[in-house]
């Protein structure tokens, strides 16, 4: 009975012990926390902020000549700190706070990495769906290649947007500058509400795929950059489309005038409008008819 008692009264003093020092652990952290200084950003803000910080160095490495010198590079990274609210310094102060604890700070670049993975897949899963449909286009009789110089979100258009697709005759013929945009203006866009409205720009090299996109949501002009050439290695296909996610029909009166792939001031459009623009006119009475 004794001994029994004796275990009994050594298995509590273990508890206390473990109970202890759990306590002290959980209380410690807590500590490490509170003592974080108030120029420091807390995990969730600097999470944030190094997911929009990878973004735009991700873009300053693939837009070689959007970001062509210093000032562009730096005129983007202030543009995210300004998003934030924060300042170069804070960033480099609690840069270096995270990195002296070093578990924590590698559970905030793997959620920051994860959530960019989650949305590379979104917009490849885009894409390819943009691809599956634009490949339907191929057996239609216009050019997959055609551009409109206008297009409206209205009754007429139950396609909410459009595609195109050029390859590298197109591109050889169509395309003279090493650098091009995809560019188009936008009226029409409600002031108290956003449409689910996204212009999206792929372009194809030998050995890698570049994808710019963005959503439009204001009224004003859009431009989307492309690069014939890339260090080692040259373009082979241009693949854009505008989307419109409407199924009520609440944007009806957006539209998008002055669209071109190219230079504002040596389009690719003049040419096209002669040849497919008519061909269009004629498949879309044809689709009318078959309603």
């Amino acid at each position: 009975m004794k001994g029994r008692n004796n275990w009994k009264k050594k298995l509590f003093v273990n508890r206390k012990v473990a109970a202890y020092l759990l306590t002290s652990v959980i209380l410690s952290i807590l500590f490490s926390f509170c003592n974080r200084p108030k120029e420091v950003l807390n995990r969730k803000d600097m999470e944030k902020l190094m997911y929009d910080i990878y973004v735009a160095e991700a873009m300053i490495e693939n837009d070689y000549q959007g970001f062509d010198t210093p000032e562009k590079k730096e005129a983007l990274i202030r543009d995210v700190f300004r998003k934030h609210q924060t300042t170069q310094a804070q960033w480099d102060t609690s840069l270096s706070w995270y990195s002296d604890r070093i578990d924590i700070y590698l559970k905030m670049n793997d959620s920051v990495k994860a959530r960019l993975q989650r949305r590379q897949r979104a917009s490849e899963q885009v894409m390819n769906r943009q691809l599956q449909q634009e490949q339907s286009l191929t057996a239609r009789s216009y050019s997959p290649s055609y551009i409109p110089e206008n297009y409206s979100f209205d009754e007429t258009n139950p396609k909410n947007g459009f595609r195109f697709r050029m390859d590298t005759t197109d591109i050889a013929q169509k395309i003279n500058s090493s650098g091009f945009d995809f560019g188009f203006d936008v009226i029409g866009i409600p002031a108290r509400s956003k449409p689910d409205l996204r212009a999206v720009l792929m372009l194809e090299y030998n050995d890698t795929v570049i994808y710019h996109s963005e959503f439009i949501v204001e009224n004003r002009s859009y431009l989307l950059h492309g690069q014939k050439y890339i260090p080692g290695d040259t373009i082979r296909g241009i693949t854009g489309f505008v989307r419109l996610q409407d199924t009520i029909g609440m944007f009806r009166n957006i539209r998008l005038n002055n669209i071109f792939l190219g230079h504002p001031n040596d389009s690719v459009q003049p040419a096209q409008r002669n040849v497919s623009a008519p061909q269009e006119r004629i498949l879309m009475d044809e689709e009318t008819e078959t309603q």
